[in-house]
């Protein structure tokens, strides 16, 4: 079986950022909001098969693997 390759995501607010990791192997992911003062909260989440189609609905942009892990490194 192939594994699955992950795809990130992120969505920039007026002063925090939310960046999003999902596998869509098994469609478990992780959260990152990044706030004003530096402070990143990490939230393990679990979405299904539409998270892509909700992650569009919300503005979510692709972003880089890079850019997630540095920051996912922050934590």
């Amino acid at each position: 079986m192939a594994k699955a390759i992950s795809q990130y995501f992120k969505r920039v607010f007026e002063d925090y950022q939310v960046l999003v990791m999902i596998n869509p192997g098994d469609w478990t992911g992780i959260e990152l909001i990044v706030h004003p003062d530096g402070k990143i909260e990490k939230t393990e989440i679990e979405a299904d098969e539409d998270i892509f189609e909700d992650l569009e609905a919300d503005e979510f942009t692709a972003c880089s693997p890079l850019e997630f892990q540095l920051t996912l490194a922050k934590v």
